[in-house]
């Protein structure tokens, strides 16, 4: 999980950084990434500016003799789409939740270690498969999946694997923007601790202990066509 506490004991425990800093540094990464996204796309296909809003639901997160639940709430986000085909796109976004880590005994005891608020935060980088050979359609199933760094913030930060899934619909207007309707998934892997496993007599093996944050959510998307939009041309 992720609101790092070292339930095994020998060294570790919370990583404490400069938040703003990181967090100012994702958004120059991003925005960089963007306009390089924009310069190679205008005169290849066509470019979509999404802006996300989203429900996250909760998730209970085990460690070894404790336990968190990530609390549900808003995620915003946003993010370019390219086509460089009819129905196939490459995405990049970026997506925040700000929740709290309260953390529970295995008997559901509160455990006071401080502030518990936080948030999740997601660069991501997806594919995604649009359904339908018609290239009027006004209504376009799709499903993609994506990868990349989830930054989890308490009083420190930490950069994790990250990956995520989605199933939903556009539905296009007359004019450049158009509706993203969708379910989604996203997860967050880290490392809390280490187990000790006996291989053969004698022998003890130190292996990492893995938690994951798996949340799922509802949500959509406002679409705006830069590339009908001749916004550079």
């Amino acid at each position: 999980m992720l609101v790092s506490v070292n339930v095994k004991g020998g060294g570790g425990g919370l990583e404490h950084g400069p938040e703003a800093n990181n967090l100012k540094k994702i958004l120059l990464i991003f925005t960089l990434l963007c306009s390089f996204i924009v310069l190679k796309a205008q005169n290849e296909g066509t470019l979509i500016f999404n802006a996300y809003g989203s429900y996250s639901f909760a998730d209970k997160v085990h460690f070894d003799n404790t336990y968190t639940r990530v609390q549900d709430g808003f995620q915003w986000g946003t993010g370019f789409e390219f086509f460089p085909i009819q129905n196939k796109s490459f995405e990049l976004k970026y997506l925040r939740l700000s929740t709290h880590f309260p953390l529970y005994q295995d008997n559901g005891t509160l455990i006071p270690y401080g502030n518990d608020k936080g948030s999740l935060n997601y660069i991501l980088f997806g594919v995604n498969n649009y359904f339908g050979k018609k290239p009027n359609a006004k209504i376009l199933p799709y499903a993609g999946l994506e990868a990349g760094l989830g930054l989890i913030s308490r009083d420190y930060t930490r950069w994790r694997f990250a990956w995520g899934g989605k199933v939903g619909v556009k539905i296009k207007t007359s004019s450049v923007m158009s509706l993203n309707l969708h379910t989604y998934f996203q997860s967050i892997v880290s490392s809390f601790g280490t187990d000790f496993w006996p291989v053969i007599p004698g022998v003890v093996v130190a292996v990492p202990s893995y938690a994951a944050i798996f949340q799922i959510g509802i949500g959509g998307a406002l679409c705006f066509d830069l590339t009908n939009a001749k916004l550079f041309k």
